[in-house]
């Protein structure tokens, strides 16, 4: 489906019609040198019809990337909205502050692959 690129400015909501499901995660420490206390995370995020993924939030210190399995799924970021699905996603890096939300009307699920802190 591609990327689409709409210039919007909307307030972000509170999370709603959201799961995430947990499928993964592999200690970092003894896999890589330096990244004791790190864990590479994979979820399953599911974000039902007008569902938002919010508030507004960053990925510092959490970066990460999303592929799109079933949907299409805004992201709202630099007052700027894409659409991403069903495929590639976005990347989620040091810069990256935002939210998002589910305009479709059938259920949008990603896969969220991160690199997160432990305890």
């Amino acid at each position: 489906m591609g990327e689409e690129q709409v210039e919007v400015q909307v307030e972000a909501h509170e999370v709603r019609g959201v799961t995430v499901e947990l499928l993964s995660t592999v200690d970092l420490g003894p896999e890589v040198d330096g990244f004791e206390g790190y864990e590479l995370r994979t979820r399953r995020v599911t974000i039902e019809p007008g569902g938002v993924f919010g508030p507004v939030h960053d990925h510092a210190g959490r970066p990460g990337s999303v592929y799109v399995l079933e949907g299409t799924i805004t992201d709202h970021r630099d007052g700027v909205a894409t659409e991403y699905g069903p495929g590639p996603g976005w990347p989620e890096d040091r810069a990256t502050t935002h939210w998002l939300e589910n305009r479709g009307s059938v259920p949008a699920v990603e896969v969220s692959v991160d690199i997160v802190r432990t305890g």
